[in-house]
């Protein structure tokens, strides 16, 4: 079973299980950096005002104070919204204002950007009450505000990120 350590894997019906998980960290509204460390492709089911279309799932990590914080985003691929997927690709440094650009989806992982986090209260089927933590805007990489010194600590890795081979 070592071998399965760090790789995702099914667990067995008498496998030994240690990991706890860690606490939902819900940002406080404010200025981040963030780094892309999920990329999906899927579709947008559609809805009122947008057929369904594809999407880009993004899993952006903001390293706070309060903790590690895993943010799900949405880019909707539909021609009503390329402003946002602009924002999103000038925000990593891809794109530049006012330039036509394909962007180039397999170097998102890895990328870094800063954004402007804030929560939202929406509530469950069953009426519970949650918070969320939203991209309300992004940053152009060109001029984005300077970050303030952060106390908290980004986890080091030795190398690069994991990909999921040996």
């Amino acid at each position: 079973m070592s071998e399965y350590q760090n790789a995702a894997h099914e667990i067995g019906w008498d496998d030994q299980i240690s990991v706890d998980g860690e606490q939902y960290v819900v940002l406080e509204e404010g200025d981040y950096d963030f780094t892309v460390t999920g990329f999906e492709r899927g579709r947008f089911p559609g809805s009122a005002k947008i057929p369904a279309c594809n999407k880009a799932v993004l899993t952006l990590t903001v390293y706070a104070p309060e903790g590690t914080a895993n943010v799900k985003y949405d880019l909707i691929l539909w021609s009503s919204l390329e402003w946002k997927i602009s924002a999103f690709f000038r925000a990593i440094g891809q794109k530049k204002s006012g330039e036509a650009f394909v962007p180039k989806w397999n170097q998102v992982v890895g990328s870094k950007g800063r954004a402007h986090f804030k929560p939202r209260k929406y509530s469950t089927r069953d009426g519970e009450e949650r918070t969320a933590n939203d991209v309300a805007s992004f940053y152009d990489a060109e001029t984005a505000p300077a970050a303030p010194q952060q106390t908290c600590a980004q986890p080091q890795s030795g190398g690069a990120a994991w990909q999921g081979k040996f």
